[in-house]
């Protein structure tokens, strides 16, 4: 019997993952694969809803699903709540996420609360949610990452993808860099407080971060080929959560600064395009090579600096001194905190204010 074992560790994975020019049109297919039936929540939010939502609803009418459209607007405790409840009214049997990374969170944790499967229809590659079983919500006072269901099908059209804003392939292209610096801090949370530690989901990880550096100078997020390249890098990523059963593979320091960016910056940029930035302050604090983070950044249009996030000097400066405070169970090279003087002193070290 394990009942009771601690060390009993279940993992999620997607079932199907189809991706490719018009991969939209194989919904029907998948979902039959998977042997889902029934009643079907088409969650999208306004913008998505027509750029694929819709068609997602007209090919399950002509499956014989019984689809409606909910649209969401922000990934939080109230939508997930406000989707469980119109799921279970309409008798929900499997949900099916149209959209970025605000849709596919919401999504997947309305789903796990539900007990009833999702499929991942990402509408562009900002972010590394696409496949895992973790998702970003704010729960009214800050954005936490929390346990969820990891979809049971992904679909990726490299079409629809390819022609979502350059902007978002970027910033998904800098979320799956910042797993550096993440399997680094997870690497000293292990070496100093025992923090259990995954040698396979760490390689992989890593591996995602190479691939993306490698093809940084060759990436262009208007077409399709590169567009393939990132989704993998991404699908990757959230296995490698799924088989850690954590986000640890791929949030770390780097993730803490830009949570608190978010609540320190009158405009905050892309989540993606800052934990980029973030990457490169604290690989140079983990001594590795931090010019390489930056250069890559670069060479894909990401921003490396203040100014090109869009955000002051001093809403960087603010960002690291509080980023410890940030999910503080999360041991990461930020755990002493910053002074000022320091805070500053790296962001001028790096480049990342003047």
């Amino acid at each position: 019997m394990n009942e009771g074992r601690s060390d009993l560790h279940w993992m999620e994975f997607p079932r199907e993952v189809v991706m490719g020019h018009d991969a939209l049109l194989n919904v029907d297919d998948v979902c039959k694969k998977l042997k889902l039936g029934g009643s079907a929540a088409v969650v999208s939010d306004n913008t998505t809803r027509k750029i694929a939502g819709e068609k997602v609803y007209e090919i399950m009418c002509d499956g014989g699903y019984e689809p409606f459209i909910i649209e969401i607007s922000e990934a939080s405790d109230s939508e997930v709540s406000r989707l469980g409840s119109e799921g279970l009214s309409n008798n929900v049997s499997f949900m099916a996420a149209v959209g970025g990374g605000t849709v596919i969170d919401t999504a997947k944790v309305a789903s796990k609360n539900m007990g009833i499967p999702f499929i991942s229809i990402p509408t562009a590659a900002s972010h590394d949610g696409i496949a895992s079983s973790r998702a970003s919500i704010h729960n009214g006072r800050q954005t936490t990452s929390v346990p969820a269901s990891a979809p049971v099908g992904v679909i990726a059209d490299t079409g629809i993808i390819a022609s979502s804003p350059k902007r978002l392939t970027i910033s998904g292209c800098g979320d799956i860099i910042s797993n550096y610096t993440a399997v680094m801090d997870w690497q000293l949370a292990r070496q100093k407080f025992g923090v259990p530690y995954s040698e396979y989901a760490a390689a992989l990880s890593t591996m995602t971060a190479e691939m993306i550096i490698k093809a940084s100078d060759s990436i262009k997020p208007d077409n399709e080929e590169s567009v393939r390249i990132v989704i993998k890098a991404l699908v990757s990523s959230g296995v490698a959560m799924s088989i850690a059963g954590t986000s640890h593979p791929a949030s770390g320091s780097e993730h803490k600064f830009s949570h608190a960016l978010d609540m320190v910056a009158e405009k905050p940029a892309l989540h993606g395009e800052q934990c980029g930035v973030g990457t490169i302050m604290m690989m140079y604090l983990h001594r590795g090579d931090w010019e390489l983070i930056r250069d890559s950044l670069k060479n894909l249009g990401a921003p490396t600096n203040a100014s090109k996030l869009g955000v002051s000097d001093e809403e960087v400066i603010q960002a690291l001194i509080m980023a410890n405070k940030i999910r503080p169970e999360r041991h990461t090279i930020l755990d002493n905190g910053f002074s000022r003087k320091a805070a500053e002193h790296l962001a001028v070290e790096t480049g990342v204010i003047r």
